[in-house]
């Protein structure tokens, strides 16, 4: 809970702070309004902490967000619109202030007030740190602190009368900064958690131009919608309704000409570990005059009694959807099963428009009835694919389990990993609960493939139209990535390891493709991509610079990003091999030091959980992991779909509260007593947040500094950003900064 806020100079009654992000080279534009005037009294709303016993007097709500930017080459022209209600009974008298780093190339800032242009100034960063340290001071809101550094600018004042409410917008033009030829672009969102209530809308809208092609288009906060329009355009969109912010939006990109395009990011915060790194890699767009990779599609649909109704409808929409997007060139089949299985011809047919027509009849004359015999059906359309020189793809679709046929779990998958004698990639869909997870899970891995789910509410079309598109024009097959280190013999073994997604796999047009991985050694390294395409080999080279320690925080989202997906990995294999008691430790290790939850560590964020002990947790864990016994059902199939989302996590977690995902109620559920800040993850123990990666032993020798005191500031100060971010706390937060650990307590009430 926030205390009332009282303050500062009386020339200002409320400021509504926009603020760039203190990563020094990134332009961000937040809203906060605080208030400072002695005589009017308000918590500083935040949602996202337990509900306030009573209203208070005078509060605000963001109403809409919505931040529209151009970005030419690297220079962004940016207009940020925010719509503030005062949810008050009393007039607020406000000022904007909007703050800025030290070296943000940052100009023709424009300020409006419902429409209206007021002045404003520039204040430098030494007047500027005065002003927050002031407000920080008087307010004695430790949140506010996050602020320190910047320079500021500062508008005239504004009332915004009771129940009323105003449109504010900014337009600046901004010089991103490149870094390894990676632009990094970022917006602003996370102060929108101070408002009363969720914002209704949020939009941010992105136009890119480049004289050079466009490659590589990643965001690491958000799962944003990119469009491509050709090399040098794209337009990125994130929108959402009813929410309370916790991440700003970022999206990095990078240019360049090639049939591939690859970037490195790397980040170490200690030397004497390994590092992590990111790969992006992007193919290059098919010309209109380019042939596509000629490919191989089975479509495997599912026609048992409980697909009868909207759901066999479905399923012959997805079956349309395929084969009218199929290309000249391509061979194709379609089989369909309940306790028999058919086909629409007996052999792989080359698609042309009469061999489509034909198709589509077939799959008009589709109905449900009878058992489900998905290891006939499999096997029918393996044994169909003779050529390993082109792309197989094998589309399976099922609602229930095995009861025709062959129905052993581990026998179907050996049987249809003896069938595919071509690498076809087993790409499934388990439609509704009553699917046999765990052997989709199964059969998957062992071809190559990934599994889907789709839940009852949701369209069956919709998910396979969107795998579909993905995969239509392979640009290379049989992938593999490989690091090459000068500084490493062939005796000291691989420079890079643990990298995720571990398996082979495909790169298909418009596909942003993700790899997260550890480094033992840092310096320079080549990136061999090399693959298989029109039946030829091919292979690409990058140069990349692994960091032997990073400076700042900038990069900690590429730690967050590998640890959920090394969390997903460990799951697969204790659900497909069993337990692995190795495994378990790993995964209560790694849930508590980045605060990623899971149904089987949930159990961290009771607070009477000892996070040091690590064998009674990882005890606990196993007994959890029981749940993966559960191979059908709502929970099966939820726990697959929630392992699905870490194994594929291509965002770092997001700021704020922790989540994890409750399999028997297939929701996402969130957990305060967890909260995940920048690099950081801090549990609430005893009445103070705990930074996880401080032992025992530290804690009880922390360096106590008071809030709001001399040193507190001087601390602040000499640390910046990595420091400021985590000084959001109420309550005493226990801090560990490069091995020295601070206990930051509020001061004692008079």
């Amino acid at each position: 809970m926030r205390r009332l806020l009282r303050l500062a100079p009386a020339s200002l009654r409320l400021a509504v702070l926009l603020c760039l992000p203190f990563m020094p080279h990134l332009a961000r534009a937040q809203g906060l309004l605080v208030v400072i005037d002695p005589a009017q009294h308000v918590r500083l709303p935040r949602p996202i902490l337990p509900p306030q016993p009573s209203p208070p007097p005078a509060t605000y709500a963001i109403k809409e967000i919505a931040a529209h930017a151009r970005l030419t080459d690297n220079v962004a022209q940016v207009e940020v619109s925010q719509t503030f209600v005062n949810t008050g009974s009393s007039p607020l008298e406000v000022a904007f202030v909007f703050p800025l780093p030290a070296d943000a190339a940052v100009d023709r800032l424009t300020f409006l007030v419902d429409g209206h242009e007021l002045a404003g100034k520039l204040l430098s960063a030494t007047e500027a740190r005065a002003a927050y340290e002031a407000i920080v001071r008087k307010n004695r809101d430790p949140a506010l602190l996050e602020w320190l550094g910047t320079g500021m600018f500062q508008t005239s004042v504004f009332p915004v009368p009771p129940g009323q409410s105003r449109a504010v917008s900014l337009r600046y033009a901004q010089v991103c900064r490149s870094d390894r030829g990676l632009t990094d672009f970022l917006f602003p969102l996370s102060t929108a958690k101070y408002t009363a209530a969720p914002v209704s809308k949020v939009l941010v809208e992105l136009a890119l131009e480049s004289s050079q092609p466009l490659k590589n288009i990643y965001s690491p906060s958000h799962t944003v919608e990119i469009k491509r329009s050709d090399e040098h355009h794209a337009t990125v969109r994130w929108s959402a309704e009813n929410i309370v912010p916790q991440s700003d939006f970022r999206l990095m990109y990078d240019l360049g000409s090639g049939a591939v395009g690859t970037s490195v990011l790397s980040y170490r915060p200690d030397a004497k570990d390994d590092g992590y790194l990111l790969l992006l890699a992007s193919p290059q767009l098919p010309t209109a005059d380019a042939a596509p990779a000629a490919k191989t599609v089975v479509f495997v649909v599912d026609r048992s009694g409980s697909m009868s109704g909207e759901k066999i409808e479905q399923a012959k929409s997805a079956l349309r959807f395929v084969l009218n997007n199929l290309r000249e060139g391509d061979l194709f089949n379609v089989v369909a099963y309940d306790s028999e299985v058919v086909s629409f011809r007996p052999e792989l047919q080359r698609f042309d428009d009469a061999s489509r027509a034909a198709a589509l009849g077939f799959v008009e004359g589709l109905y449900a009835g009878g058992s489900t015999n998905i290891d006939g059906a499999l096997r029918a359309a393996l044994g169909q694919l003779q050529d390993s020189s082109r792309p197989n793809f094998v589309i399976f679709l099922t609602d229930g389990l095995p009861t025709a046929g062959e129905t052993g779990e581990a026998q179907i998958v050996a049987n249809a990993k003896s069938a595919n004698q071509v690498r076809a990639r087993v790409f499934s869909f388990g439609v509704g609960y009553d699917v046999n997870s765990r052997l989709l899970d199964k059969l998957v891995r062992a071809n190559f493939g990934t599994s889907e789910y789709v839940r009852p509410q949701e369209d069956i079309e919709t998910h396979v139209a969107r795998l579909y598109q993905r995969i239509g024009s392979p640009v290379l097959t049989d992938v593999q990535i490989a690091f090459e280190h000068d500084g490493l013999t062939a005796a000291e073994g691989q420079p890079v390891n643990r990298v995720y997604p571990s398996q082979v796999f495909d790169l298909f047009a418009g596909e942003q493709l993700v790899v997260a991985g550890r480094y033992r050694k840092a310096g320079a390294v080549k990136v061999v991509l090399s693959g298989t395409i029109h039946g030829a080999q091919q292979r690409f080279e990058f140069p990349a610079t692994l960091v032997e320690q990073s400076g700042d925080e900038s990069q900690a989202f590429v730690e967050k990003i590998w640890a959920a997906r090394r969390i997903g990995e460990i799951i697969d294999q204790l659900d497909l091999q069993g337990k692995n008691e190795e495994l378990i430790k790993e995964l209560v290790e790694l849930s508590t030091r980045h605060g990623i939850l899971t149904p089987y560590t949930s159990f961290l964020a009771d607070e009477s959980t000892a996070l040091e002990d690590v064998s009674a947790n990882a005890s606990t864990a196993r007994y959890h992991l029981r749940s993966l016994e559960e191979a059908a059902g709502e929970g099966g199939f939820s726990q697959r779909a929630a392992k699905l989302g870490l194994q594929n996590a291509a965002a770092a977690p997001a700021s704020g509260e922790a989540r994890f995902f409750a399999a028997e109620r297939d929701e996402a559920v969130a957990v305060q007593a967890v909260r995940n800040i920048g690099a950081k993850s801090f549990f609430q123990r005893g009445g103070r947040w705990i930074d996880s990666t401080a032992s025992e032993t530290q804690q009880q020798q922390a360096q106590r500094v008071v809030q709001f005191s001399d040193e507190y500031f001087a601390l602040a100060a000499s640390h910046g950003r990595t420091l400021s971010q985590y000084l959001v706390f109420d309550e005493p937060v226990v801090l560990n900064l490069a091995g020295q650990v601070y206990l930051i307590e509020p001061p004692t009430a008079p």
